[in-house]
């Protein structure tokens, strides 16, 4: 008997029949068995919540994800990893920007080459605001940002 009597006879569609015999073929069985280990915390909606804000803002911790998925999902910041790493996002340590770029280079350029022939005394009363204190946790610290895998910052 071909797909289209068996098609003809149960009143269903050939490929239907085609997929059914093909499952058959392959696993002994045309059952529909449980999906196999345990099913997502995160819905789809809350997904797509989560990639939307990690495009607009690459820099959103995990512990700002879990605050947002507050109302009626209880989740923890792992589980927002795996999540983003699912979607396609992986961590990436954020490039470096200089402090001082050319803009502010230039003015400080030229008051020094103004004031280059000015005695000392005069040197002392000035202010130097261009100085950085270093702080290893805190605003100086190592910032991560979550990228999408095939591309780079």
């Amino acid at each position: 008997m071909g797909y289209m009597t068996i098609a003809k006879q149960l009143g269903v569609k050939v490929t239907t029949v085609g997929a059914i015999i093909h499952k058959w073929k392959k696993h002994k069985r045309t059952v529909i068995l449980p999906r196999s280990g345990a099913p997502y915390k995160i819905s789809p909606c809350g997904v797509s919540i989560i990639m939307r804000t990690m495009s607009n803002q690459p820099r959103t911790t995990r512990e700002d994800l879990v605050n947002d998925l507050k109302a009626g999902t209880i989740v923890t910041k792992k589980t927002i990893g795996y999540t983003q790493r699912r979607e396609g996002l992986k961590s990436c340590r954020a490039h470096k920007v200089p402090l001082l770029k050319k803009a502010h280079v230039q003015p400080c350029l030229k008051f020094a080459n103004e004031h280059l022939n000015d005695s000392e005394e005069n040197w002392v009363k000035v202010l130097w605001l261009d100085e950085t204190k270093i702080e290893l946790v805190g605003i100086n610290s190592t910032r991560r940002v979550w990228s999408w895998t095939k591309c780079c910052l």
